[in-house]
């Protein structure tokens, strides 16, 4: 690809942000964070969920992946070695408490390839153009504005980023999202669905950008 290509490549999927678009609130339960950590991570090895992520979102070494709302690592520490020493993992959380616990985690096991990034509900703060792949596991439906967020998020990924959601196929206030109101509002903000699979953990939905709506024509999706 010549530089002006990626030039062009790159304008096409990272529009500009209004400075404070209208977009709406979930019309559904937001779930409380109860816990850094998702399950115990022998139970989650032990049924393939991170082998199977890792299959679904085609992860390959030099890729840039980002853990959003990492919470105890538990991608970062399976990921890391996947992408290897040419590729990067942005663990990024709310919490610079959980921050500094993975960043230990990493240095005990000597990755270099992690960057830490502490975010907000509304903005993850990734650098620009910086993602291949976004991963959102078991945690969207903590998200207080996930349309903005979503809608921010456009422009970290690189030209044929995508973002991931793993979740369980059940009520947010239960600590899960149904499949349909997840797509429903995760394509409401112009990202287009490429597939929805099913694994032991629940499922996991790829996304990857489309046209991004005006904010104010954006509508929230009923839960």
């Amino acid at each position: 690809m010549s530089p002006i290509t990626r030039i062009c490549a790159l304008i096409a999927v990272l529009p500009l942000l209004p400075a404070a678009g209208p977009l709406p609130r979930p019309q559904r339960p937001v779930a409380k964070v109860v816990s850094s950590a998702w399950g115990e991570e022998a139970a989650r090895d032990k049924a393939g969920e991170a082998a199977d992520v890792i299959r679904i979102a085609s992860t390959k070494p030099g890729m840039a992946v980002a853990d959003i709302g990492t919470g105890g690592g538990y991608y970062v520490m399976r990921v890391a070695p996947v992408v290897g020493p040419q590729g990067r993992v942005f663990a990024q959380d709310l919490s610079p408490g959980v921050l500094e616990r993975v960043r230990q985690r990493t240095r005990a096991a000597h990755f270099t390839n992690v960057r830490f990034v502490q975010g907000s509900q509304a903005n993850a703060r990734l650098p620009a153009a910086s993602v291949d792949v976004a991963l959102m596991i078991h945690m969207y439906h903590e998200i207080e504005q996930p349309y903005l967020l979503l809608d921010r998020l456009r422009r970290s990924l690189k030209p044929g980023g995508r973002i991931v959601v793993v979740d369980l196929d059940r009520p947010s206030e239960e600590h899960g999202m149904p499949k349909a109101l997840l797509a429903c509002e995760v394509k409401a903000v112009g990202y287009e669905l490429i597939s929805m699979t099913d694994i032991k953990q629940g499922y996991v939905a790829m996304f990857r950008p489309g046209v991004r709506p005006r904010p104010e024509t954006v509508k929230a999706c009923r839960g």
